[in-house]
């Protein structure tokens, strides 16, 4: 730990615009290699047939939930002690994450208790089909049982992000992945461990960067995690969870809605729909990356903006993260549109796929569309993380995803019978018209922020 302030928090004390600039470009690069092991792991499962691309689909809603209330309570953690930063308050910079690493602690253990004793009976709610339920099953246990280091890692790389030490939030990352990478077709093939092979890979992966980590949070972080320095508050623990809950519900809306649409998909167009939904989603994910490094770094500046009560800022980082993750996603989807049938490969290589691979690469092109409208979303939902207001972050969530995008898929792919078509348009719809609500909600909060400053 250091006494004074850092390379990332000076950042932090700047410019607004330098300091999105140049904590966004290192997590967003990290962030892309992360999303890349997604997709590298979806090409060795696409290896192993339909069947166990169906079985890994079932798994991500559940995984969806223990990586958003993770990264909902990094959110929170950035939120809490970024702004205590700009108030340029040490001793709380420290007790602050010290709180955070007590509720790491708490959720590890609650996961990994629920969802390796009820993982079965969960999955038959979810009606997965018998074809699926052993495979499901066999990768969802191990990767579970790991859960200590999913929601660690996530509130590590929150309390760097916090202080602006985005190198050592990529490094993290970068480590992970890569090493995930190596291990999973070892474990898959070689090794003849199949889809748990997968599972398998990431837990020892996310092991070896949480013993990394706190090697560097005993010695090369500005927050000092020293017992001397812990003071229990309970208010502490509210303004985490504040931003931490609502956070992480906004991945349970997602889950829900990634379990909707594989459940409208079934109807539609059996286990095939849902392969190809998958399968093609890893890859948006990737390109999700751009706009999602610059809302976390948002949530960090905003945070020590709104800390030293400097409230003009916050439009300015608002707007220039949208134009920002605008050009961004423009140029990323501008790539995928070109080079979708290519691409398509990656998931359905095998000679009896053609039908699945030609389906993912004009579900791709569709969803391109889709990327135009995210930045506005996701740059507002950063700007109330980083005030500390999470219900609003969690309204315009809620918003987009289950009143617009449930209301447009469901319409065009049941009521008017475009069957998956219908589920891809509607997802483009649905996130177009609450990003757009998004929009205009955020600018009317920071109007009567920067109105309610001038009053004062």
């Amino acid at each position: 730990m250091s006494e004074n302030p850092t390379e990332g928090v000076s950042t932090l004390y700047g410019d607004p615009k330098k300091a999105i600039l140049k904590l966004s470009m290192p997590m967003m690069f990290a962030m892309f290699v992360s999303s890349l092991y997604a997709l590298v792991d979806g090409i060795w499962v696409g290896g192993l047939g339909d069947l166990s691309i169906a079985a890994v689909g079932f798994i991500n809603p559940l995984y969806l939930i223990v990586m958003g209330f993770s990264n909902g309570l990094g959110a929170g953690a950035t939120s809490v002690i970024s702004r205590y930063i700009g108030a340029r308050d040490k001793k709380q910079v420290d007790n602050s994450g010290i709180h955070v690493l007590l509720l790491t602690a708490i959720l590890s253990i609650m996961f990994t208790v629920v969802l390796t004793l009820l993982l079965h009976p969960i999955l038959i709610y979810m009606s997965v089909d018998n074809r699926i339920m052993d495979i499901s099953l066999s990768y969802g246990q191990i990767l579970f049982l790991g859960s200590i280091f999913i929601v660690f890692t996530s509130t590590a790389y929150g309390i760097l992000r916090a202080e602006g030490n985005v190198k050592k939030a990529t490094y993290g990352l970068l480590i992970g992945s890569i090493l995930n990478m190596i291990l999973d077709p070892i474990f898959i093939y070689p090794m003849g461990l199949g889809v748990f092979g997968a599972g398998l890979a990431s837990v020892l992966s996310l092991s070896f960067v949480s013993i990394l980590l706190v090697y560097w949070f005993k010695k090369e972080t500005y927050i000092d995690f020293s017992l001397k320095n812990f003071n229990f508050q309970w208010h502490l623990i509210k303004k985490i969870l504040s931003v931490g809950i609502p956070a992480g519900t906004e991945m349970l809306i997602v889950a829900f809605l990634n379990f909707f649409l594989n459940s409208i998909l079934l109807i539609v167009n059996d286990i095939q729909g849902v392969a190809v939904y998958n399968a093609g989603w890893r890859f948006v994910m990737v390109a999700l990356v751009i706009p999602m490094a610059i809302g976390t770094s948002t949530v960090a500046v905003v945070g020590a903006n709104y800390g030293a009560k400097k409230f003009e800022n916050i439009k300015v980082i608002y707007n220039y993260s949208i134009k920002f993750g605008l050009l961004m996603v423009t140029l990323m989807a501008m790539f995928i549109f070109i080079f979708a049938p290519q691409i398509s490969y990656l998931f359905a290589y095998l000679p009896g796929l053609a039908d699945i691979r030609n389906l993912i690469s004009e579900f791709l092109r569709v969803i391109c569309l889709f990327y135009f409208f995210v930045p506005l979303g996701i740059s507002a939902s950063s700007v109330f993380q980083g005030v500390g207001k999470g219900l609003s972050s969690l309204f315009i969530t809620a918003i987009r995803l289950l009143i617009f995008e449930i209301i447009f898929t469901y319409f065009l792919a049941i009521v008017c019978g475009f069957g998956q078509y219908g589920v891809w348009y509607g997802i483009v719809l649905g996130n177009g018209f609450g990003s757009v609500f998004a929009y205009f909600y955020t600018r009317r909060f920071i109007k009567k922020l920067n109105k309610k400053e001038s009053i004062v």
